[in-house]
């Protein structure tokens, strides 16, 4: 704890003074880009991975980064749902699993999960990605099995997010975009899904013309 408290002072005394501007700003209001969902897993860092500063993302962060379907139940991520496509209007939604998943190795084996009842009921909302990995990872090996099912959470919970009704709506209207992330702790490779392929595939590549054109403009700012 006493690392956490001191990391407090330093971002007072350096970090916050370096960005007063922004949180002026911030201060007022929020406008995100990006509703950002992933893993609790700690070593996962969404303003590190994109690059981006306080007020870029609206981050929601479960086990397993899962949607549950859309009820008349609320909960946590519903709710957080609701407010960022239904009033924060964000124009992108990105869900974004991760290499060696602790989550979804209970997904895969529920059995193990008797002393943690809510975390294996939790992981239900993944048991059909679970059944499908079992079906066509039939021949693979356990580690091959445990990415398909991170790819197949995160295909699983995109569809999930469109039983929700801000999301359908904005989704009907070409105003919200819906986006599938893996990340790969150990090689920092991020890849996203592409419809036309029907595979993930990285984003330098799915992103090809928007990524170059913000880089181009990043190196042509002066120095």
């Amino acid at each position: 704890m006493d690392k956490i408290a001191a990391g407090v002072v330093k971002f007072q005394q350096e970090a916050f003074e370096e960005r007063r501007d922004l949180f002026t700003k911030l201060a007022d209001g929020q406008s995100p880009e990006a509703l950002f969902i992933t893993c609790s897993d700690s070593r996962i860092d969404p303003n590190l991975l994109t690059q981006t500063q306080p007020g870029e993302l609206f981050i929601c962060r479960n086990a397993g980064n899962i949607v549950p379907p859309h009820t008349n139940t609320t909960g946590a991520m519903t709710a957080s749902i609701e407010f960022a496509v239904g009033a924060l209007k964000v124009p992108h939604i990105v869900v974004c699993g991760h290499s060696e998943c602790g989550a979804m190795k209970g997904a895969m084996s529920p059995e193990g999960l008797e002393d943690f009842p809510h975390v294996k009921e939790w992981l239900g909302y993944a048991r059909a990605a679970a059944l499908v990995t079992k079906r066509k990872g039939v021949a693979l090996s356990d580690k091959d099995k445990l990415d398909m099912l991170i790819r197949e959470n995160v295909l699983l919970q995109l569809a999930h997010l469109k039983t929700h009704p801000y999301v359908a709506l904005q989704l009907s209207s070409g105003e919200t975009e819906l986006h599938g992330w893996v990340y790969d702790i150990r090689s920092g490779e991020v890849l996203a899904f592409d419809e036309r392929a029907n595979a993930f595939i990285p984003v330098a590549d799915h992103y090809k013309q928007p990524v170059g054109a913000a880089l181009h403009a990043h190196h042509a700012k002066p120095a």
